[in-house]
């Protein structure tokens, strides 16, 4: 699902009628008016969109594939070892290849850090290699998930849906003050809003907790069993109908409000189709493939779209079926530079760097040592505070503690591994081998306790 989300994103950045590096020129490659006006209109939303659903589908993998017991500063590492590398390689071949001849320091370095999105200016929100102005926001969605996992711990089941409804609706509240409270002059050239409506509303990433929280909800829904079983096709109506409505409801309400609820069903859909063995044809070798790929096809895009396409092609637009082609090969390179980030960065890079020596060590002595039993209990939220172990929601809020390392467990029936994510979202790092923590005649109310099976 990662990659259809960033297919999206890819669509609009390729038909940009000016892109960020060479503003004088175009991106779109059709030089067809009706056809590169046509496809604009169609794809207009889907950028926006895109990075909604990353946001929403970060809160739910990592709520699902949290792991019981683990250090805070573990859990730290392995979230900075995620996004860091695959950023600064591209950073670096931006600021190489195009960015340094005009960015002064006081730009690139809050795009080094990723902090540019904090500051209120467009130029230093879309530095350096453009798409990873939502980094920012990633990267504040994992340093604060184990302190919001505690808040959304505590919701009581019965009360999940009512939360999830109100973080859903602060996405129009966020919209809505956008569109009434902030000054709407003067307008961005390809974006229908004033540089500080786009930066409250897009790109402030406070401002996007509401889509991360709402997943992490949404996770803990399908885990308690509470979320119903919905047919395929009414969940591809409800996309369909989201993605239309983005199409023509006025901005700022079309960048993320009106396709959050879509979104969310058919995360958590498939989520729970795959906890019930239904095949969604979304694990398929090929998908996983192009999900694992993902984050590097999207963050490859800056340099190969924005940057390589004129510098190649120039400033040339062409016959329809010469622009497809032109297409093809955008996507076909974009897809290549992916695949290279993820086999020789990313995963190297969490291979290596993810864990210290003394984890590493922690871990292979866990795994060759008997499973200890483990009792769901109190404490956890004053280990959590002391900065000792991440919680896990089991059904109606039971914590299942695990001693940091094991990286096992079973949250309500449903096995939680390292990064095990359900098969058809593709989890954000590779699976461990699971050791099943299985629940011991848990009471009507969830709660009860946990045994080494």
């Amino acid at each position: 699902m990662r990659f259809f989300a960033a297919l999206l994103v890819f669509f609009i950045h390729s038909l940009q009628p000016i892109g960020p590096v060479d503003p004088t020129g175009p991106v779109n490659p059709f030089a067809d008016r009706s056809v590169a006006q046509g496809l604009l209109k169609f794809f207009g939303p889907a950028g926006y969109l895109g990075v909604s659903f990353f946001f929403l589908l970060s809160g739910f993998v990592i709520t699902w594939s949290v792991r019981p017991g683990e250090r805070l500063t573990a859990y730290w590492r392995r979230r900075v070892v995620k996004i860091f590398p695959n950023h600064l390689v591209m950073w670096a071949a931006a600021m190489l290849l195009f960015a340094s001849a005009y960015t002064p320091v006081s730009t690139w370095l809050p795009n080094l850090f990723l902090v540019n999105s904090w500051i209120n200016e467009f130029t230093v929100q879309m530095s350096v290699n453009a798409p990873s102005w939502s980094l920012c926001s990633e990267l504040l969605f994992y340093l604060s998930f184990p302190f919001l996992l505690l808040a959304v711990r505590r919701v009581r089941t019965e009360h999940l849906w009512w939360w999830a409804g109100g973080a859903a609706a602060a996405t129009a509240g966020v919209a809505l003050v956008t569109k009434t409270l902030l000054p709407d002059t003067p307008r961005l050239p390809v974006i229908p809003l004033s540089p500080t409506q786009n930066w409250f509303n897009y790109t402030f990433p406070p401002m996007r907790m509401f889509e991360f929280v709402l997943g992490m909800l949404l996770a803990r829904l399908v885990i308690a069993g509470r979320w119903p079983r919905i047919p395929a096709g009414w969940v591809v109506a409800l996309l369909a109908a989201g993605y239309a409505a983005a199409m023509y409801a006025p901005a700022p309400f079309n960048f993320v409000s009106v396709t959050v609820v879509p979104f969310g069903v058919a995360i958590a859909s498939v989520a729970r189709a795959d906890v019930h063995g239904v095949r969604t044809r979304l694990d398929g070798r090929v998908l996983v493939w192009l999900g694992n790929v993902s984050f590097g096809f999207y963050l490859c895009q800056g340099v190969v779209i924005f940057w390589g396409r004129q510098k190649l092609l120039g400033n040339g637009q062409f016959t329809t079926p010469v622009a497809i082609l032109v297409m093809i090969g955008m996507f076909a390179a974009t897809l290549l530079g992916g695949w290279l980030l993820y086999a020789c960065v990313e995963m190297p890079a969490m291979r290596h760097l993810s864990r210290s020596r003394a984890e590493r060590a922690e871990r292979a002595a866990a795994r060759s040592a008997p499973a200890d039993a483990v009792t769901a209990g109190a404490g956890t939220a004053d280990a959590v505070a002391a900065g000792t172990v991440i919680p896990v929601a089991a059904g109606a809020g039971t914590v299942i503690p695990m001693a940091a390392g094991t990286g096992t467990g079973t949250v309500a029936g449903t096995v939680v591994a390292d990064a095990g994510a359900p098969a058809g979202l593709v989890a954000e790092a590779q699976a461990a081998p699971i050791t099943p923590i299985t629940p011991a005649e848990p009471s009507a109310a969830g709660s009860g306790p946990v045994r080494a099976s």
